[in-house]
């Protein structure tokens, strides 16, 4: 039953997969393609767990299948109302909440903070601290105590960094993905892909980073700036794994080859839901 098999594999990619390639560490040499493979399996168990449902009330409509048929239909009709409605319900949420933070934050710092440029903001406090606030109006937000305490190579890597996270729209990826994580029972949440896609998004915007001021300066930064803290809804270099992401800057780029399978990997988990509902729609005419 076409059904069933989806359900399966729904659970499979929410529950297993994140664990076993949480183990996968190297995969962080290639960011961007790890992230896509990452968020591949939260879509692609998303819209299994979606199209559950429907299929089963087709094949069991139009078949006239009765008993354990039934069942299982009853069970994925239940298992896509569900996931349907958490999508609705925590897409409206999550988004709500971080718009909203991101909105007073916004509004803070320009207030108190001096206006180093037209979105960069001087914030008076002593201790070492760097984030930005993303969305439509961004800024980026250094404190007095970081000024004083990076050198001005350091400072620009610490800005190449955030600017990164704003240029490449990260907190788009983060919502994106927390919404599908959210979107899944509780007890099949993998908290490790949750961990492992912040972690590659602050990677990526390291890389970023390395390319305008270089690996010294951005690890020597990353160092003065670990454990600093910043808001919530904002994405700062100090976010976590300050040792991972240093020793990540010296790593080895994942062959060409390597990358080009996770992508062309990425994209065929994607589409096995989307092909499994096709294939079942057209046999079903």
């Amino acid at each position: 039953m076409t059904a069933l098999a989806l359900l399966i594999t729904a659970i499979l990619l929410a529950a297993l997969a994140p664990r076993v390639m949480a183990r996968w560490t190297w995969l962080r040499r290639s960011p961007r393609a790890a992230l896509y493979l990452w968020q591949s399996m939260a879509l692609a168990g998303v819209l299994s767990a979606l199209a559950a449902g429907p299929i089963a009330t087709v094949e069991v409509v139009s078949r006239g299948e009765r008993g354990a048929a039934s069942a299982i239909a009853m069970v994925a009709v239940v298992a896509s109302g569900f996931t349907l409605s958490r999508l609705v319900i925590h897409g409206h949420t999550v988004g709500r909440r971080l718009r909203g933070a991101r909105r007073e934050q916004r509004t803070l710092v320009d207030l108190v903070g001096a206006h180093h440029d037209r979105r960069t903001r001087i914030v008076p406090h002593e201790g070492v601290m760097a984030y930005c606030v993303p969305g439509l109006r961004q800024r980026v937000v250094l404190s007095e105590g970081t000024l004083r305490s990076l050198p001005a190579d350091q400072l620009d890597a610490v800005l190449a960094h955030e600017r990164a996270h704003l240029r490449e729209r990260h907190d788009l990826v983060l919502e994106f993905f927390m919404v599908l994580h959210l979107a899944a029972p509780e007890r099949l949440r993998a908290p490790q892909a949750l961990h492992e896609v912040r972690l590659l998004v602050e990677v990526l915007a390291d890389r970023a980073a390395r390319k305008a001021a270089g690996d010294v300066h951005l690890g020597r930064a990353l160092i003065t700036l670990a454990g600093a803290p910043h808001p919530a809804a904002t994405l700062g270099a100090s976010h976590h794994a300050t040792a991972t992401r240093i020793h990540l800057l010296n790593a080895k780029d994942l062959p060409l080859w390597l990358t080009t399978a996770l992508h062309s990997l990425a994209t065929v988990i994607i589409a096995v839901p989307l092909l499994v509902v096709l294939l079942d729609a057209t046999g079903q005419r």
